[in-house]
């Protein structure tokens, strides 16, 4: 299956339990359709980031938006949040300035431990709780 054009590419790591969790949360915030979710075991992935390497993958959630920017980390947050009601005012508090700066720290802190967040929250089970949402 071919990435879709039309909307932006969030690449996420598909073998962590927390960002399975929250790629499904995603599926029901994204009210209008304008995510597709890759996950980076995925061949696509390579395509629609030939520039970053497995492990720069690994390290953080990626947008590869429309126009062919690639946002990472907080600030792929902030990219994907202003396209989602919902997320909105947390996008607009991320434009806020040094906001941005201190939500890098918080994510790659929780980026480097996800495996154990993963574990202490439970999000395996929850995840096979949570339905995706169907599109």
């Amino acid at each position: 299956m071919q990435p879709d054009l039309s909307k932006h590419i969030l690449l996420y790591d598909g073998d962590c339990p927390l960002c399975t969790f929250q790629m499904k949360v995603l599926t029901w915030l994204d009210w209008f359709n304008v995510l597709q979710l890759v996950p980076i075991a995925d061949a696509r992935a390579a395509a629609i980031a030939p520039n970053l390497s497995r492990e720069d993958l690994l390290e953080a959630i990626h947008c590869a938006a429309r126009n062919g920017r690639i946002h990472r980390g907080a600030r792929c947050i902030r990219f994907v949040g202003m396209r989602m009601p919902l997320l909105f005012p947390v996008s607009l508090f991320l434009w806020f300035p040094g906001i941005i700066w201190i939500a890098e720290k918080v994510y790659m802190g929780v980026s480097r431990n996800r495996h154990l967040l993963s574990r202490i929250f439970g999000c395996k089970g929850a995840c096979a709780i949570m339905p995706e949402r169907k599109r």
